[in-house]
């Protein structure tokens, strides 16, 4: 007689597989969401400073971006919930902002 397994049984593991790239790229939107709010420009004339912020905030997003992606795809959305994506996509509103608010 032959086992049969069913298509659930390997969930745990896909989704053990697929929390590393999220969380990975979760860790890279903070990195860069936290540079954009702690960079300080010493005057108006500080444009190196300014074209960080704005940098660390396209980062983040972009970060935040290819997390909602990858959670759109099929195979990835039948086992990963929105709770995987929403630390990248609230990263992503508060860079938004910031970079919304002059860089």
């Amino acid at each position: 007689m032959t086992h049969h397994s069913h298509p659930d049984d390997d969930r745990d593991c896909l989704r053990l597989v697929l929390a590393v790239p999220l969380t990975l790229l979760t860790l890279v939107a903070a990195y860069f969401c936290w540079t954009a709010l702690t960079i300080r420009p010493s005057g108006p004339w500080d444009d190196d400073a300014y074209a960080g912020i704005v940098l660390s905030c396209v980062l983040t997003i972009g970060a935040a971006a290819a997390v909602t992606g990858l959670r759109l795809l099929p195979s990835v959305r039948r086992v990963m919930g929105w709770g995987w994506v929403m630390p990248a996509l609230v990263l992503g509103v508060v860079a938004g902002v910031r970079w919304g608010l002059g860089g």
